[in-house]
């Protein structure tokens, strides 16, 4: 970064990644903790079924449930967090995670596993859109350190996820759903010690401002562009597992891969690519490169699939960051309610594909549902060349942004 310390010298000041307040890391900690719950039941979707004598479509709305909450739930946030303030929000998420994660282990139906994780939804939810946010609001220098070490958590999160849920899902499928509740719990504990109160906006969002901020033609191409790309994303992440059909170590250890892949690309491939060739053309580029990868996974032999599998979290990397840059700068609405209308659109995708790619299996066969996430990639890419102009914006616009508004850092993921 240009102007910048580098957050990795130890000598950068206060700003340093590693020189950050206690109330910092212990938010950090809980994102880790946050993101591993996404990917944390797909080495034990198998063994989620075998349990509770639930077919593949069942189980895959473990990940429907949590990710619609999520979506209708990106409304919800802003309103709540600029009226009772970012601590308050993220104690809130946090006590949800670990009332609906506990309660996740004894569930004894796979409707009431599947009740529970929306539950779990909306805590994550409340949750990682305020995090970021109060971690560069209480970072003790400059912002570039505290961002990268939320992307970090973030990677961290995605790669650990499927390795916990292995390990212990290996024992029991409940263990996992156990593990985060205390973890979480953990996390609850550590905010409330360490993390001060951070200031309420001088104006509080409405429950219709990230809706009204999708009338910008750039944000709205973004989401939509993202929804597709996202039909892809958990394609790969929920119906993939059923795919590979290996146990849970084995599955822990190929998506632990993908998440090792996905946390380097994001953090430190993805800028240079885009330093070098410009945002839109690595997004459509990587859009590209995955339709091909999931194609090839859909129709290749068991070793190819797991390859592929692995390869898809390179681009994923690569395409969540340059979208999370695309949406946060496209626009002129604050970030924390372009954010929230981004991810309230491309959420609604996350939650649809674990339901169809099942589905689509039973009324066709088993490489159809990779076949239409390789067109919705490609209908990601398309929206993105042909709406480039809309999503084109100068980066010295954007640099105001990167401080805070109103008080409060407006970054959110």
């Amino acid at each position: 970064m240009d102007g910048m310390d580098d957050p990795f010298d130890a000598g950068a000041g206060t700003g340093s990644l590693l020189r950050q307040p206690k109330a910092v890391w212990a938010t950090a900690g809980a994102s880790v903790v946050a993101f591993m719950g996404i990917g944390l039941v797909d080495p034990i979707l198998p063994s989620i079924a075998k349990g509770l004598d639930a077919t593949a479509g069942q189980v895959s709305l473990l990940f429907t449930s949590y990710f619609l909450i999520t979506a209708i739930a990106m409304l919800v946030t802003g309103f709540v967090s600029s009226r009772i303030g970012g601590k308050k929000t993220l104690l809130l998420g946090l006590a949800l995670v670990v009332v609906f994660a506990g309660l996740a282990g004894t569930s004894g139906s796979v409707g009431e596993l599947v009740g529970f994780r929306a539950g779990w939804g909306l805590g994550n939810a409340l949750f990682v859109s305020t995090a970021l946010a109060v971690i560069v609001g209480a970072a003790a220098g400059g912002s570039a350190a505290a961002i990268l070490l939320y992307e970090s958590a973030l990677g961290l999160g995605m790669a650990c996820g499927p390795l916990v849920g292995a390990l212990l899902g290996n024992q029991s499928w409940r263990y996992p759903f156990f593990g985060t509740a205390f973890l979480m719990a953990i996390g609850f504990l550590c905010i409330t010690a360490f993390l001060k109160e951070q200031p309420k906006p001088a104006r509080k969002t409405s429950l219709l401002d990230p809706l009204k901020a999708l009338g910008h033609g750039g944000l709205a191409s973004a989401a939509v562009s993202s929804f597709f790309y996202n039909y892809t994303f958990f394609t790969v992440l929920a119906f993939t597992p059923f795919v590979l059909n290996m146990t849970p170590y084995k599955s822990g250890a190929v998506f632990f891969a993908w998440g090792v892949l996905l946390a380097v690309f994001s953090v430190f491939v993805a800028p240079r690519l885009q330093s070098r060739f410009g945002s839109l053309k690595v997004l459509g580029g990587s859009l590209v490169l995955l339709a091909v990868d999931v194609l090839v996974l859909g129709y290749g032999s068991h070793t190819t699939a797991v390859v592929c599998t692995i390869l898809s979290g390179a681009f994923i990397g690569v395409n969540n960051t340059v979208y999370t840059e695309l949406a946060l700068g496209v626009s002129d609405a604050s970030r924390p309610v372009a954010s929230a209308g981004y991810n309230f659109v491309r959420w609604f995708a996350a939650a649809a594909a674990p339901f169809f790619a099942p589905k689509i299996e039973g009324w066709s066969n088993i490489h159809i549902p990779f076949v239409v996430a390789a067109v919705t990639a490609a209908l990601g890419a398309l929206v993105v060349v042909v709406r480039r102009n809309a999503l084109t914006h100068d980066a010295e616009v954007l640099e105001p942004k990167h401080a805070t508004e109103d008080g409060v850092a407006v970054f959110a993921n």
